[in-house]
């Protein structure tokens, strides 16, 4: 199993950026493919990236070009680089860890909050 810590969610005029980042407690943070999802109010949970240890990425559409994920291994944290932020990316932001090696388990943060401002 896994534990999440996510940090670098703050309060930003529309325009600017942010960098979140997630602390992973596991030893084996090369079996997990890693993700950011998020919650806005009154919203369902939606995937925004996902990162495997070969360093696939994808992106949902609303954030493609805007939006980079990456991790480093070494510090076992992933980050979420987010530009160009707009009040409809105002949202709780998840960090989500997947293990793909052996037993399948997925586990959650307990999310950063990220308020972007007109």
């Amino acid at each position: 199993q896994v534990q999440l810590v996510e940090s670098g969610g703050d309060n930003v005029q529309a325009g600017g950026s942010l960098r979140l980042s997630c602390a992973a407690s596991t030893k084996m943070f090369r079996d997990y493919t890693m993700g950011w999802y998020r919650q806005a109010r009154g919203k369902q949970r939606e995937v925004v990236a996902t990162i495997t240890y070969s360093r696939v990425t994808q992106y949902t559409d609303f954030v493609r070009g805007r939006f980079t994920i990456s991790r480093d291994d070494g510090r076992k944290t992933v980050y979420l680089q987010m530009n160009s932020l707009t009040p409809d990316d105002t949202a709780l932001y998840y960090c989500y860890a997947k293990k793909v090696i052996g037993t399948r388990t997925e586990n959650w943060g307990q999310g950063t909050q990220v308020t972007v401002s007109s």
